[in-house]
Formats: structure tokens, C-alpha cells, sequence
């Protein structure tokens, strides 16, 4: 059966909804300090903890691919709310309950709606709904974000938690009336297949280390991103705040390209070439000296080319392993999830080090690593072009 736009629209409602709830805290996190008497390097702390809660989709898999996505979901954006709620105690404890419980719901958000898009739509189209799915990423940091300062300024801090916790209420109630009823795409395997629990292909093992590689790239260097540009380059606060706008709308930009090309030239193919556009962004980062040209530049194209390649890389996943795609992609997600926090956790020691080129190599290993890898699966999977 063909997704309508009403349901598509829905499920990308919902996501932003829980993509703003967890990226909104990180731009705030002086107010927040303030707020909850803490200091700031505590509740980063806690952050950082948030995103180790994304490892628990590794369990999705069973309630994925028994056709529950769209119960996953709403209980996922429950828990959104009631996280959300928590942190209205005021406390650093509450605060950590909230934000561990916002980076877990966020998680399930995620890999609920790609299992529910791929299990109704074929792969030869597949990344074009996943890529709108993905465009709530980045509305969550161009239209979330202002909203939650102009929440902060009218309301204070508490502004921000109960407005997303009516909002994520509201979008559960909304995903409830979708069409959840199952006809699988005309190249998916038989529903008695769909519950295989048998070990992971070579082929699968592929695809998500691709996937893992393109992860780490991306986080590994903008981690640090803020820091390079204030310290090396005397940018201003406000226009670190600029560059963060500029990465929402490469995120937008490279969403928009995955659903507008990808299915067309081919989701193997495209992912290739933009690890490449990775790779010479990240050229550019390292050769930018004190050139604000030359920094621009390259932060463009990395912005784009691991943006595109990170959204689109979420078809691949989802073809993975056709007859249990909830588990693959609930494993994948958990994978994804584990080496985003080694690059972030490996970044700060890198650039102390080494300056800006320490996560840079690190980041260009990995995105070489995809690129080769992209070549395996193409003798590999013929049928993933």
C-alpha cells in the first residue's frame, strides 16, 4: 500500500517533536545551569549519558518486526512527556532522569518510523519517504530552537518542559489515528520470514558498519567545531550560534537531497559519493590556516556530504536484512548510537592534542572507511545499487 502524506506528515510531527525535546538543551545549557544550581559541565555531563540511552534500541528488533512500530512510537513520545515533566522538579536529579529518558524515547522514535516506512514501501523508493522522515531532525534545530528561546523568554525555563510535554502528548494522540494496516512492499520477503532471528549475514555486518563509520565521522569533528572557530578563528559567540543555524539548514538541504535523488541514482551510489564531499570538506577544515573562506568552505561541504550521507545511509539499513528489518534496524541504530559517543568522547583529547587536525583524521578515517566499504557491498549486494 502506498503511505499516505497525512501519515508521512504525522510521523515526521512526531519525530521533530522528540528531536526538539533533546536538542534544544544542549544551546541552553547556561540557563539551564542556573536553573537546576548546577554546573554546566554536569548537566553536559548528563547529555552525553542521554545519548547512551539510544543503545537500548538493540531490544526493538521482536516488537518492530511483529508490525508494533506504531505503538513503539507513541510510547515513546509518553515518555517524552513524562521526562519532560520530571525535570519541572528542579533538580540535577531530576534533570538526569529527564534528559536519560528523552535520549532512549528519541532513539525509539527514530527506528519505529523508518521500521514503519519500510515495511510499506519499496526499496527502489524508499529513501525518499525516510528522507522527509529525517527532514524533523533538522526542524527541530531551525524551528525548535527559537521557539524554546522565545518559550525561555516569556515563561522562563520551565516554559521550554511543558510545552514539549503537551506537544509530545499531542503527537502521540495523532500518531494513534495513522493506517497502521500492513501490506508489505512488492520486494519484501513473506510475512512467516519476518520474524527471523537467525545470526547476522556478512552482508548485514557490512551495512551497518557503514553506517557506524558514518556516525563517528560527522560527530567526531563537530563536536569540536565551536570551539576551533572561537579559538583559532576569533569567531564570535553569536556567529558560533550562526554556524549552529547554518549545520540545521545543511541538515535540511541534505534531508531534502536524499528524498529528492536518492531513489533516483541509486542509495549505494549516492552514499559513496557523499562521503567523498565528506572527505574533501574535511580536507578543506584542515588546510584552513586562519582562512575564514577556506573554513567556510570546507564546513559546507562537510555539513552536506555527512548529512546526506548519515539519512541516507538509514535505507541501506533498512534493506540490510529484508525478512527482520525492525531488528536490523534496532541494532543498527544501538551500533550507530556506540560510536557516535567514541568519536565525541575521543574528540576533546584529540583537539588538545593535535588542534582541530586530531578529530579531522579521525573523522576522515571513518568516512574512508565507509567509502570502501560501500565498494564490499556493491560485489556483495548487487541488488543495493
Amino acid at each position: 500500500m502506498e503511505i499516505s502524506r497525512l501519515d508521512l506528515a504525522r510521523l515526521t510531527i512526531g519525530k521533530g517533536v522528540a528531536n526538539t525535546a533533546i536538542r534544544w538543551l544542549p544551546f541552553f545549557l547556561p540557563t539551564l545551569a542556573l536553573a537546576f544550581s548546577a554546573q554546566t559541565s554536569t548537566l553536559a555531563l548528563w547529555l552525553g549519558l542521554a545519548e547512551a540511552a539510544g543503545l537500548a534500541t538493540f531490544f526493538a528488533g521482536r516488537w518492530l518486526d511483529a508490525g508494533h512500530e506504531r505503538l513503539v512510537i507513541m510510547v515513546a513520545l509518553v515518555t517524552v512527556a513524562v521526562s519532560s515533566l520530571v525535570a519541572l522538579v528542579g533538580t540535577v536529579e531530576a534533570f538526569a532522569a529527564c534528559v536519560v529518558g528523552l535520549g532512549g524515547a528519541a532513539g525509539f522514535v527514530t527506528v519505529g518510523g523508518h521500521a514503519w516506512i519500510s515495511a510499506r514501501v519499496p526499496f527502489s523508493r524508499r529513501a525518499r519517504f525516510i528522507g522527509i522522515y529525517e527532514t524533523s531532525w533538522a526542524s527541530a534545530l531551525l524551528v525548535g530552537a527559537p521557539s524554546i528561546a522565545a518559550l525561555i523568554k516569556v515563561f522562563g525555563w520551565r516554559g521550554p518542559f511543558i510545552a514539549v510535554a503537551l506537544a509530545a502528548g499531542a503527537a502521540a494522540l495523532m500518531i494513534s489515528t495513522i493506517d497502521d494496516r500492513q501490506d508489505a512492499p512488492d520486494d519484501s520477503p513473506s510475512k512467516s520470514e519476518s520474524l527471523n532471528r537467525g545470526p547476522l549475514g556478512f552482508d548485514a555486518l557490512i551495512i551497518i558498519a557503514i553506517a557506524a563509520s558514518v556516525a563517528i565521522s560527522g560527530l567526531t569533528t563537530i563536536v569540536v567545531v565551536g570551539t576551533w572557530l572561537d579559538e583559532v578563528l576569533g569567531v564570535s559567540t553569536g556567529g558560533v550560534g550562526m554556524v549552529a543555524m547554518a549545520f540545521g539548514l545543511a541538515e535540511l538541504v541534505a534531508s531534502s537531497m536524499s528524498a529528492g535523488f536518492a531513489d533516483r541514482f541509486g542509495i549505494r551510489r549516492t552514499v559513496q559519493i557523499s562521503t567523498l564531499t565528506t572527505l574533501a570538506g574535511l580536507s578543506a577544515i584542515s588546510l584552513t590556516g586562519t582562512s575564514m573562506v577556506v573554513a567556510v568552505l570546507g564546513l559546507c561541504l562537510f555539513f552536506v556530504g555527512f548529512e546526506y550521507s548519515i539519512v541516507t545511509s538509514f535505507s541501506l539499513v533498512s534493506e540490510a536484512m529484508p525478512e527482520a528489518r525492525g531488528r536490523i534496524i534496532g541494532i543498527g541504530s544501538a551500533t550507530a548510537t556506540l560510536t557516535r559517543g567514541i568519536g565525541v568522547g575521543s574528540a576533546g583529547l584529540l583537539y588538545e592534542q593535535h588542534g582541530i587536525h586530531g578529530p579531522v583524521a579521525l573523522s576522515a578515517l571513518a568516512i574512508a572507511t565507509a567509502f570502501v566499504l560501500l565498494g564490499v557491498l556493491r560485489r556483495i549486494r548487487p541488488d543495493i545499487r
